[in-house]
């Protein structure tokens, strides 16, 4: 029986730069405990989780296909490290004007298509790839930060598709992923 389902849109980041995180976000839970921030792969959240009916996820995947017809694929920058107060570990990313656009485009979508409310995070956008946060304990956060500063990286990668992500048995898993508009992928 289809049910109401939590999703969210995000950037997920190619093969070697999605291993690179995960694995940093391993040796947190090795060494630290800090585990949270495995329930999801390492991406950059575009639209916060939201209830949906699933029995309409065709619907939805079509429509946000829709929105992305025209988006063409851009670079997206990972800067290095970044921290929110002592709670939360980041890898810090370029807030480019392509990726601001696109996420007040979802935004939007998300507020007609939707019925969605402006959130926090929609109006204060600061796109980021989570390596710790829930369960990082201020006691364990000077350590934890030392690590992901050894272990951080910058880099660039091209982002040419939307993710959806759906809540399954308590973990974030790539459900579909939704590429940027055909007259950019060559298809017809």
């Amino acid at each position: 029986m289809k049910s109401i389902q939590k999703y969210f849109l995000a950037i997920v980041p190619p093969t070697e730069i999605l291993e690179r995180a995960e694995s940093i976000k391993v040796e947190i839970r090795e060494k630290f405990g800090v585990k949270y921030a495995l329930k999801s792969p390492a991406h950059i959240t575009l639209k916060m989780p939201f209830n949906y009916n699933e029995a309409k996820e065709e619907i939805l995947i079509g429509k946000i296909g829709e929105l992305l017809k025209q988006q063409a694929p851009f670079s997206v920058r990972i800067l290095g490290v970044g921290t929110f107060g002592n709670r939360v570990i980041f890898m810090d990313i370029d807030k480019s004007k392509e990726l601001e656009t696109i996420q007040n485009a979802l935004k939007a979508f998300c507020k007609k298509e939707l019925n969605l409310v402006d959130e926090l995070s929609d109006r204060n956008y600061h796109p980021h790839m989570t390596l710790a946060f829930k369960d990082l304990k201020p006691n364990s956060f000077p350590d934890v930060l030392e690590l992901v500063r050894k272990r951080s990286f910058k880099t660039e990668f091209s982002a040419a598709e939307l993710v959806l992500l759906k809540r399954i048995e308590g973990r974030w898993v790539l459900f579909r992923s939704i590429p940027f508009g055909e007259i950019f992928s060559g298809k017809n």
